[in-house]
């Protein structure tokens, strides 16, 4: 376990970078023409992303990002 010691205003630039990202993320994961393998990663990158900013957003800050679940066909 890593531990990181950082102040309130990089604890919001952590949060902002992370939820641009995020949102990156779900527009391209729309995008039909993005093939299945790629969106598999993306899904894979997305969930590590929302564990990020689970610990440095608030708890409302994070329902806007859940991942849903999405059932493999």
């Amino acid at each position: 376990m890593l531990g990181l010691l950082i102040n309130e205003m990089e604890q919001k630039e952590i949060e902002y970078v992370l939820k641009r990202e995020l949102e990156e993320l779900l527009l391209d994961l729309e995008d039909s023409r993005i093939d299945t393998m790629v969106k598999r990663a993306m899904r894979d990158r997305y969930r590590t992303l929302f564990q990020l900013l689970r610990r440095v957003a608030s708890e409302q800050d994070c329902i806007q990002y859940m991942p849903k679940r999405i059932e493999n066909p």
